[in-house]
């Protein structure tokens, strides 16, 4: 996982539901925790653009329901800045799930709406198959 130089703000606590948007199987997951972030006692971790997550599948099909996923946030409502001073925010919070994480590569093999640029630079594979980087 590459480091990123955009000041995201972290607005997805655990337990939020998050739309995943990728023909996984998968359609509403629960954020469980997130991977590589340290917090202070009794404080709820939260997850921004690009940020690993491990979540509970709560809405899909049969098969995927109710297991415990890795995933990738590639959307989020609340705004952040990027180095040359633009903000950017999209209008969902979404994430795509992921096949084996040391790699970064997807479950899925068609990611629906924009990603941003941030998702794109810390994971490669996953800008692969994206239609749009923004």
């Amino acid at each position: 996982m590459k480091g990123i130089k955009a000041k995201v703000s972290r607005s997805i606590p655990i337990g939020t539901k998050v739309d995943v948007k990728d023909n996984s199987g998968a359609r509403i997951i629960s954020v469980i925790s997130v991977r590589g972030q340290k917090t202070r006692t009794r404080k709820i971790a939260a997850a921004g653009v690009g940020d690993l997550v491990m979540a509970s599948v709560k809405a899909g099909k049969p098969d995927i329901k109710h297991q415990v996923v890795p995933a990738v946030i590639i959307r989020q409502k609340q705004a952040y800045t990027r180095p040359d001073g633009t903000k950017v925010k999209f209008e969902d919070n979404a994430a795509i799930l992921l096949k084996d994480v040391k790699l970064g590569l997807p479950k899925g093999t068609a990611i629906k709406g924009p990603i941003a640029r941030e998702v794109a630079i810390r994971w490669p594979q996953v800008a692969k198959i994206a239609n749009i980087v923004i």
